[in-house]
């Protein structure tokens, strides 16, 4: 075996092994986010619009409407034009949702996988789906780069997805409370939940394609963890709740604070993204929360709030700063307790 070729089959599986190791792979076989100027043969755009609104965020209605993930076109069709891309599980991890009602969603057919990864679960959600692979169930385990459906273009949607504009939606998410739909019950009377504990609600998604960009420049050292607790803050707020399913959950989020480790936790002070989810938590004592009420908006940034606006947690009445309807709608379902 010659040196060069040595070399060569080192740096293979050096690199196979860095892929091995990474949280998530890409859940088709469009690569193109890895390729210069590659964006617009991988995120596919809304009707009329360009690639940049099938990326997560504040991307739609003038950045104003937030898309939860990301929309990936389509690299394989048949005769009569209809996507065939294979759909691949993203990690390691199981089942924990199947919708094979179309029109229960705009979402269409679509799945859900959880994962353990780096102390934390999480959820992949694969939508728009034209069929399930056979033997696809709820608690299946499944692998991942392991087929779990084929793209599709199903949704409930007055628009519907044209062939030309085939995709699959992907999220990253972190669930919020174990019980919602219990809270859904008791505070959303009269609204229908056809989704239990996975209606979308419940659901904080994470940017998939900046995950996938930090994995392959960071290899091995990439950290879900750290990502999450880098992400910018939009603002911070204090609930006094002693304990809820989030802090167990989540507990690699949670930073250490003596004063509550000595006297007790009375509640938590949160660091809130612009779609709300807690990126940074920390303990407090009841001596540092000095009377305040059950949740108390306590700083904002905003540089975030003007560059996302489609968040809508937070406004600036004046020169005071006050919390959304839907903030506060979040904030008590976090908090929820039956």
């Amino acid at each position: 075996m010659s040196r060069v070729f040595r070399a060569l089959v080192g740096a293979v599986l050096c690199w196979a092994s860095q892929v091995a190791a990474q949280p998530f792979q890409l859940p088709t076989a469009n690569r193109a986010l890895f390729e210069a100027g590659g964006e617009d043969t991988f995120f596919q755009g809304t009707a009329g619009k360009p690639w940049t609104s099938g990326q997560f965020g504040c991307v739609r209605t003038e950045g104003r409407q937030f898309h939860e993930g990301v929309d990936i076109r389509s690299l394989q069709r048949d005769r009569r034009g209809e996507p065939t891309d294979p759909v691949l599980a993203s990690a390691d991890g199981t089942v924990a949702y199947l919708n094979s009602k179309p029109g229960l969603s705009n979402y269409g057919n679509y799945l859900v996988l959880r994962h353990s990864l780096h102390g934390l679960e999480v959820y992949t959600l694969y939508a728009h789906l034209g069929a399930f692979e056979p033997g696809i169930r709820m608690g299946k385990t499944v692998r991942a780069g392991q087929q779990i459906a084929t793209m599709g273009r199903t949704a409930n949607t007055k628009q519907a997805i044209t062939k030309d504009r085939a995709h699959l939606h992907f999220e990253i998410n972190l669930v919020v409370h174990e019980r919602y739909a219990a809270w859904h019950k008791a505070r959303l009377k009269g609204l229908r939940n056809d989704h239990g504990n996975f209606n979308g609600r419940n659901l904080l998604g994470l940017d998939p394609a900046s995950i996938f960009r930090a994995q392959a420049r960071l290899g091995t050292n990439f950290n879900l963890v750290q990502f999450l607790q880098e992400q910018p803050e939009l603002c911070r707020v204090v609930v006094r709740a002693p304990s809820f399913p989030w802090v167990k959950r989540y507990a690699a989020l949670l930073k250490r604070n003596p004063v509550a480790e000595r006297e007790g936790v009375a509640g938590y002070e949160l660091s809130l993204t612009f779609n709300g989810l807690p990126a940074r938590v920390t303990p407090r004592a009841a001596s540092e929360l000095k009377g305040s009420p059950k949740v108390r908006l306590l700083d904002v940034n905003a540089a975030e709030w003007q560059a996302k606006p489609c968040g809508k947690l937070v406004f600036k009445r004046g020169q005071v700063w006050t919390l959304l309807p839907r903030a506060e709608e979040f904030l008590d379902l976090l908090t929820y307790a039956p």
